[in-house]
């Protein structure tokens, strides 16, 4: 089977064609086209001009999926794409071709939602449906999303934590425009820290608690919180101020600042996800989403699972961002377990998974 995936929920066009047999799952194509340089002078994504480029740029992109995969149109069996959440106009995109292709071939339809497809990129890595131990706990980490999800079972997601205020790669880029460092701030503020010291800066890692009523004590919880961390920076850069808005921060107090924030947001990120391993009984853990693209997160996770002696998990380079393969591959869960969508399908910015 060969299921068309298409990806438009914010500022990467994407598509890909995934092919399925006997459980296996073969990548045939992935295309995606980022927008980082039409918003990059803006300091982040601008929904209209993302919509824009999306509608400019679909029709070569799934053309580029189906010819690199060397299929046309009648070898699609069905299509995916996702639903939500996003910028909607930037899903309206999407939703609007792919029922326009599943019409026209009279192929199902199969809508998406945007996190089960950073999830399920982990098994598309291993290249099997069934290729995790589950229970797993899944951190999906991006610039809108950080949660933690218990996976009991393929295609089952529970939430058992989120992020109170901002999401970490929402938080790198705030750090990253208040260094100056530029758009998008994850990969610059990653490269900055490998040549500064970590324990340079003393900054806060939150921990939100909440009172159990079957205990006295305080009971730490799964949740998140960065934006504590970002007003730490802050304050610190205010105290080399020469005047509103200029410090006298040289290139190496920047690496040591970017150094130091990475080491708490890495190192909160994890604690959570093996609380959460433990909490649960779960038999993996694993990481997705575009922030999973950091160096320093995925040196760590991989050195803290061998130490915890628990799988973990992480997707390469390429199906860490936002992108059409994954998509495909959660396409696939939901055929099987028979979601299809009809031709009224519309774009949820807000969609629940």
């Amino acid at each position: 089977m060969r299921i068309l995936g298409i990806e438009t929920s914010c500022d990467e066009t994407s598509a890909a064609i995934v092919r399925e047999h006997d459980g296996a799952w073969t990548i045939d194509s992935n295309i995606v086209s980022s927008q980082v340089n039409v918003h990059r002078e803006w300091g982040g994504v601008v929904p209209e001009l993302a919509s824009r480029q999306h509608i400019r740029d679909i029709c070569g992109i799934v053309r580029g999926a189906l010819d690199t995969a060397m299929i046309d149109w009648p070898d699609v069996d069905a299509v995916a794409v996702t639903q939500g959440p996003g910028l909607v106009g930037s899903l309206l995109v999407g939703v609007s071709f792919a029922k326009s292709v599943a019409l026209s071939l009279s192929r199902p339809l199969v809508p998406v939602h945007h996190l089960a497809g950073h999830i399920e990129s982990l098994f598309l890595e291993q290249g099997r449906e069934d290729a995790i131990p589950l229970p797993m706990v899944a951190l999906v980490v991006s610039g809108g999303h950080t949660s933690l999800y218990v996976v009991r079972s393929p295609g089952a997601y529970q939430r058992v934590g989120r992020t109170r205020d901002d999401a970490a790669g929402e938080a790198y880029d705030k750090v990253a425009k208040l260094l100056g460092l530029g758009y998008p701030g994850g990969p610059i503020v990653d490269k900055v820290a490998g040549h500064g010291d970590e324990s340079a800066v003393d900054l806060p890692a939150t921990r939100i608690t909440h009172r159990d009523r079957n205990a006295p004590s305080m009971k730490g919880d799964l949740d998140f919180s960065f934006s504590g961390l970002k007003t730490a920076v802050l304050r610190h850069v205010n105290k080399t101020s020469v005047a509103p808005g200029q410090t006298s921060l040289s290139d190496n107090e920047i690496a040591d600042i970017c150094a130091s924030f990475q080491r708490v947001v890495v190192s909160t990120l994890l604690d959570r996800l093996f609380d959460a391993a433990e909490q649960f009984g779960a038999h993996s853990v694993g990481i997705a989403g575009g922030v999973s693209a950091n160096s320093r997160l995925r040196r760590d996770l991989a050195a803290r699972g061998q130490r915890e002696g628990l799988p973990a998990f992480i997707p390469r380079l390429s199906l860490s961002t936002d992108n059409a393969a994954m998509i495909a591959a959660a396409g696939l869960r939901n055929y099987h377990a028979g979601v299809r969508a009809g031709w009224d399908l519309n774009a949820d910015p807000s969609l629940e998974l």
